[in-house]
């Protein structure tokens, strides 16, 4: 037998040990290499409308081979540790450390250049249904078949040089260790966990501290407790595990009636020590279920996002021609060219939105800003072209609405102190009493006003009254509304004159414009290409929190092994240690999913307060989703873990 063939049956002989680091490196190999099929398919650049979409995909690349890296050392680490007492066998029958290195060394290189052939296997083999369901949830028309040599090279190259880094990083994992240290390392030391009160009421006061700030989120301060929030939920959530439930678990031994009931006595001991000792671990699992709950939760109710879109741009195409704009009447007629060539049946409404300097009323300095005005019958205009039915009560005298530019803003605008302001030199005055209910210019088409932590608004709508009292000298734009059935229709309509469907107002332009159909097109790109980025990274990071359990759980096999076998001799039947057994596991699998899930509601609640639109169905299915999934996870572990058991057990 060569020192290869020696090496390679070591692998061999730990095969379920090694499983489940091959079977989760071979997945994150297959994700790694339909991403780049995807990235590299010919059809793709033809489609995707928006150059960001595409690098959003080369990001989801990268993450999931940065995390690959991270996840591989774990895996490596939480094997040479199950398996120090084998490496001081092959010490004592005279290996040398110079060969132990080179024989770990081709272990891994064995177990990646396997995990890279299977990766790229099931790549080839899930390459079509993976092709034809990006392309349906990117909204783009259905990919050929189409294998790249450059996605291939890519995955090969990029996978070769991460389990060959690793693989020469292997030995520093092991250093110099003892004989003895070696022989001793599965001999585990019982010590008692580290239970600290104070420690545990801090833990548990920065859960709940930042649940409560979190439920109490307004869209005015949600963005600036963001931060605070997911420290102290992180924070928090570490000296939950490190000390809370170990101290949690040791007040329930101070209860006798519970303590001695049963297998409690031996159980509950046993899960104070898997707390403590698996802290790290349990915490890591938490944090990484979280971000993909939250991810993939976030961008599965991305779809809502189009009513809110078609309620931003009731016109198909909107045209604000600026003061002395000598070419409105050219622009006009392109439009309404290409809206004939397309065949679309439109109708054309236009109005004067007037531009003052204005003065807010405040309790310091006065703030003097420009502002747009649109009168009350020109708004009801609009919103009735669009085949709305207009039921706002009619403005009077200096009364006025705050004229939303985008549906997103209404949750910010409500909790916006309402203002007034005065006209200088006029004596005119207007008093905000409300928002508009809907949106009768795009944002882009207008001046921008407010700001990023009180909501942004285009404008007033001022009674008509009012607006006739306005002195002349005042700056007059032009907007013209092109109004047909299906706004979204319109796409790519006047790209001479927007980029990528819009002209901004605030750009060095006579004139604003958007296309919705055009808009429309990019944001259902952008979105779509979120969520399935969301879902590649967010699959890969709950294998991988999966994987992480079953490490650790393996890991501790040997000594369960010793210790159940010995509770048999006492007299402990095999059913009683099946539910202890499966009592501790379930700790392992449930507390981090439960924890997880909990701090992904109240994360979910507090976006709520950001949106204008609900996100609970999709946020409840998600959740479940992946509950329901941790329960099959669980009960095959389950079932695997107490089979390796009995055969010890006889």
């Amino acid at each position: 037998m060569t020192f290869r063939h020696f090496a390679f049956s070591h692998v061999l002989r730990n095969k379920r040990t090694y499983a489940a680091y091959y079977l989760s490196s071979s997945f994150s190999v297959m994700v790694f290499f339909l991403c780049a099929l995807f990235l590299f398919h010919p059809g793709i650049q033809e489609n995707m409308i928006y150059d960001q979409a595409v690098q959003a995909l080369q990001v989801a690349e990268g993450t999931v081979y940065f995390f690959s890296f991270f996840f591989v050392i774990y895996s490596v680490a939480s094997f040479l540790q199950s398996r120090k007492r084998e490496f001081g066998i092959l010490r004592l029958h005279g290996m040398t450390v110079k060969q132990l290195n080179r024989m770990l060394f081709l272990e891994n290189v064995a177990i990646g250049g396997a995990s890279i052939v299977t990766g790229i296997a099931a790549g080839l083999v899930s390459a079509k249904l993976f092709l034809m369901a990006g392309a349906n949830i990117l909204g783009i028309e259905r990919l050929s078949f189409h294998i790249s040599w450059a996605a291939l090279l890519l995955t090969l190259m990029s996978f070769a040089a991460l389990f060959l880094l690793i693989s020469l990083y292997t030995p520093a994992l092991i250093g110099k260790s003892k004989l003895m240290t070696l022989f001793q390392s599965n001999q585990r030391v019982v010590e008692p966990p580290r239970k600290s009160p104070v420690l545990s009421g801090v833990g548990a006061g920065l859960v709940i501290l930042s649940y409560y700030l979190a439920a109490t989120s307004t869209a005015a301060n949600v963005v600036m407790r963001m931060i605070p929030v997911t420290l102290m939920t992180v924070v928090g959530t570490y000296l939950v595990y490190a000390h809370f439930g170990a101290y949690f678990l040791a007040l329930v031994r101070r209860r006798p009636r519970l303590f001695w009931r049963k297998t409690n006595i031996v159980t509950v001991p046993a899960l104070a020590q898997r707390m403590s000792r698996n802290a790290q671990m349990l915490f890591l699992v938490t944090i990484i279920s979280t971000i993909t709950f939250c991810a993939i939760g976030v961008f599965a109710s991305i779809h809502r996002l189009s009513d809110e879109f078609r309620q931003d741009y009731l016109a198909g195409i909107g045209y604000v021609s600026k003061a002395a704009n000598l070419l409105e009447r050219d622009h006009l007629l392109e439009i309404e060219s290409e809206l004939t060539a397309r065949g679309i049946t439109y109708e054309r409404v236009s109005l004067s939105i007037r531009i003052v300097d204005v003065v807010q009323a405040s309790r310091s300095a006065p703030a003097a800003m420009r502002m747009a005005l649109v009168s009350y019958s020109d708004y009801a205009r609009l919103i009735a072209a669009a085949g709305i039915p207009f039921e706002e009560v009619p403005l009077s005298g200096q009364d006025a609405l705050i004229m939303l530019g985008s549906q997103r803003e209404r949750p910010l605008l409500k909790e916006r102190p309402l203002a007034s302001y005065t006209i200088p030199g006029t004596g005119l005055k207007i008093v905000e009493r409300g928002i508009t209910n809907h949106v009768p210019i795009p944002e882009y088409l207008m001046l921008e006003l407010g700001g990023r932590m009180e909501g942004k608004f285009s404008g007033l709508v001022v009674s008509d009254e009012w607006m006739d009292r306005l002195p002349a000298s005042a700056q007059e734009d032009r907007y013209f509304g092109f109004y047909f059935q299906d706004p979204t229709q319109g796409e790519e309509i006047g790209n001479a004159l927007t980029r990528r469907g819009k002209m901004a107002y605030e750009e060095e332009q006579p004139y604003a414009m958007t296309v919705s159909g055009t808009l429309f097109a990019v944001q259902k790109s952008i979105y779509s290409t979120m969520l399935f980025i969301a879902l590649l990274v967010g699959t890969v990071f709950f294998i991988a929190s999966g994987s992480f359990l079953y490490f650790r759980l393996y890991a501790d096999l040997d000594y369960d092994r010793r210790q159940y076998t010995t509770m048999v001799k006492i007299g402990v039947t095999k059913k009683e240690i099946d539910t202890m057994i499966t009592r501790q596991i379930g700790l392992l699998f449930f507390v981090p999913i439960v924890l997880a899930i909990i701090h992904s509601f109240f994360a979910f609640v507090a976006l709520q307060s950001y949106l204008n639109f609900s996100i609970a169905m999709e946020a409840g299915f998600i959740l479940m989703s992946f509950f329901v999934i941790q329960i099959m996870y669980f009960f095959f572990i389950r079932r695997r873990y107490l089979r390796n058991l009995r055969k010890a057990l006889g």
